[in-house]
């Protein structure tokens, strides 16, 4: 099943891109320079990382315990 039809894959997908994004940023600033078009979208996920950390932790937490036991 594709992860646009499953809620829970989708939730798993949102919260990776998330975080891989704001990784990256920090690693590499010049990858995510651009805030319009395709990249834009990257530099978006970026930045809610970076403002709404403490909620992402809180999500990804949620997420790595619920596909551990559920």
């Amino acid at each position: 099943m594709s992860a646009l039809f499953n809620f829970h894959s989708f939730l798993t997908v949102v919260l990776l891109v998330i975080c891989t994004c704001t990784f990256l940023k920090m690693q590499f600033p010049a990858i995510l320079e651009h805030k319009t078009g395709f990249r834009g979208f990257f530099w978006k996920a970026a930045r809610i990382g970076e403002r709404l950390s403490p909620w992402v932790a809180v999500g990804c937490f949620t997420m790595g315990v619920s596909i551990l036991f559920f």
